[in-house]
């Protein structure tokens, strides 16, 4: 199927990257995707470094196949957390929100595999340039904070652009979507709404309900006009968010409302005025499962998909 390389170069079985979601992943998802073959991710959002320290180590005695650490450059703790990683020596860093230039010497000379998410080709191009070692292309499909191109349109485009390993991300659950993502020219998928309701995930019960009650149409944007766009699933909060944009409302007063809401919603499990983050397949994902039953049902599909198929003109 064309992924041997990147699997061989991160040391993992199947070219499947689980979402960095922050509050949300955290050492028992990584662990339980990682020992099902994938690459646990543990998204450390903007939390300090002694919770990562805790999480990698915790990580580390529940799996000895390689994971991941996903590092937003937004935090207030980023420089600490960047530096706990590289003393930690964590096999795969993924970063987000912002240019890990800064970084990239400290963490190559710990040998860690530094793989950014990217929006748009200028950005893919310029990373390419200070040393990732692959991209993950984010679609706007894609739950949390999002670009504007889809998943479709990036990803070949930024094949096009850059000879780095691709993982595509956005809106990929099934098959379908990882059999398109690889015709479209990644290596890899990264999935992160269908693992919100894994058996392993420590989400807020009402957080995976409301995942698998989902719609096609109920994750929306919300924030365009602050240059912050965030998909989540319609509630009180989106509707407010919606009123507050139509009515020019300043952006700190919007910020300020959104303070919190996606640990109101992950970790209190109130679904009705916090944040529940999640991608427009949400619609698609209707069970809670293992993680070792959704990487087993998204490899042997995508292989009995592609293997079966027949074109014809």
């Amino acid at each position: 199927m064309g992924y041997s390389s990147l699997c061989e170069m991160l040391n993992i079985k199947y070219p499947i990257f689980q979402g960095g979601m922050a509050w949300i992943s955290d050492a028992e998802l990584a662990g339980a995707v990682s020992n099902a073959g994938g690459l646990g991710i543990i998204a450390a959002g903007n939390a300090p470094p002694e919770w990562l320290e805790e999480q990698v180590y915790k990580i580390r005695k529940l799996t000895d196949k390689p994971f991941g650490v996903n590092i937003m450059l937004m935090s207030p703790y980023k420089d600490a957390v960047a530096d706990a990683a590289a003393f930690l020596e964590v096999p795969v860093i993924v970063t987000g929100a912002g240019s890990p230039g800064k970084y990239m010497d400290m963490w190559k000379s710990k040998g860690i595999k530094v793989f950014p998410v990217v929006p748009t080709v200028t950005m893919a191009i310029r990373l390419e340039r200070t040393g990732a070692d692959g991209l993950i292309c984010e679609g706007t499909e894609a739950g949390g904070h999002i670009g504007e191109l889809t998943t479709m349109t990036l990803v070949p485009q930024v094949s096009d652009a850059v000879k780095l390993p691709l993982i595509a991300a956005g809106g990929i659950a099934d098959a379908r979507g990882f059999a398109a993502a690889l015709m479209l020219g990644a290596s890899g998928i990264q999935v992160g709404t269908r693992f919100l309701t894994a058996f392993e995930c420590n989400v807020h019960q009402n957080y995976k309900q409301m995942i698998i009650d989902a719609k096609d149409t109920d994750a929306v944007v919300s924030g365009r006009t602050t240059g912050h766009p965030v998909r989540s699933i319609k509630n009180r909060l989106t509707s407010k968010f919606k009123r507050m944009e139509k009515n020019n409302v300043p952006l700190l007063e919007m910020e300020k409302e959104g303070e919190g809401a996606l640990r109101k919603a992950a970790i209190d499990g109130d679904v009705k005025t916090g944040s529940v983050m999640a991608g427009q397949i949400a619609g698609m994902v209707n069970k809670e499962e293992s993680c070792e039953d959704i990487i087993t049902d998204l490899m042997e599909n995508t292989v009995k998909l592609i293997k079966n198929f027949r074109f014809e003109v």
